[in-house]
C-alpha cells in the first residue's frame, strides 16, 4: 500500500482565517534518554504555490538515510523554521507534557525574528492534545491535528527537520557513552538499550524518573 501524502489542504483552509501558520510537531517524546525535540515551521499564504518538496512526509515514514536531504529542502520551502528542546532533566522535574510544552514554546520563540502577533495566526500541532497553551503559549491560538504530521505538509516538514536534528545529537552523545548505541536506538527503548541499562545502569542523559524494567516502560 502507498503511503499517505501529506497535502495543503488544511493549510489553504486555515489561511483564509489566518495570516499564518506555525506547524509543531516533537520528536523524542517516548524515548528513554535525551531530549525532546519539537520542530516548528512558518507558513503563509505566499507558501502555497510553491510544490510540496518531493518525498516530504511525517519523518518516521522516510528512510533514514534520505531525511536530511528532506529536511534541508523541507527547511528551504517554509517560510522560516525553528527547534526547542527540553532536556532529560527538565522532564524529570516537570514530566513530560509539561516538557513537551515548554520544548514547543521554545521553538516557536526561536521564530521571534518575524515578529508575529499572535492574534493574526494559528499554532497546528500534531497530535490530539494541546500542551502548548498550559505551558504558558503566550495567547497563540493552538490547534490539535491528529496525524497532522503525516497529513498536513507544514507538519510534515517540522517533523522531519526536528527528527534529523535530534538524531544527530543523540549520534553526538553516543560517542561519551557508546555501551547504549545511541547512534543505532537514539536513545529509544531498543532491547539492546534496555540490557545495556540493565548492565550499566542509567546516564546523566537518561530520564531517571521514567521507570526501566524488562520491556514495558512505565
Amino acid at each position: 500500500m502507498s503511503p499517505v501524502l501529506p497535502t495543503l489542504d488544511l493549510e489553504r483552509e486555515l489561511l483564509r482565517e489566518h495570516r499564518w501558520i506555525i506547524a509543531c510537531d516533537e520528536v523524542g517524546r517516548g524515548a528513554l534518554a535525551g531530549p525532546v525535540t519539537v520542530g516548528a515551521a512558518f507558513f503563509d499564504a505566499s507558501r502555497l504555490s510553491d510544490p510540496i518538496p518531493d518525498g516530504l512526509r511525517d519523518s518516521k515514514l522516510i528512510v533514514e538515510k534520505k531525511r536530511a536531504d528532506v529536511a534541508e529542502r523541507a527547511a528551504a520551502w517554509v517560510g522560516a523554521s525553528a527547534l526547542g528542546w527540553a532536556s532529560a532533566q527538565e522532564i524529570d522535574r516537570v514530566g513530560i507534557m509539561r516538557a513537551l510544552g515548554l520544548a514547543a514554546i521554545r521553538a516557536i520563540e526561536g521564530l521571534a525574528a518575524l515578529e508575529l502577533d499572535p492574534a493574526e495566526g494559528i499554532v497546528i500541532l500534531d497530535g490530539n492534545h494541546d500542551y502548548i497553551s498550559p505551558a504558558g503559549g503566550w495567547g497563540y491560538r493552538v490547534r490539535p491535528v491528529i496525524k497532522g504530521d503525516r497529513d498536513c505538509a507544514s507538519a510534515s516538514a517540522a517533523s522531519v527537520i526536528a527528527k534529523v536534528e535530534r538524531d544527530a545529537l543523540m549520534e553526538r552523545l553516543h560517542v561519551d557513552a557508546p555501551v547504549y548505541g545511541w547512534d543505532h536506538n537514539k536513545g529509544y527503548a531498543s532491547q539492546a538499550h534496555r540490557d545495556a541499562i540493565e548492565t550499566h545502569g542509567i546516564s546523566a542523559h537518561h530520564r531517571a524518573s521514567w521507570s526501566f524494567s524488562g520491556n514495558t516502560l512505565f
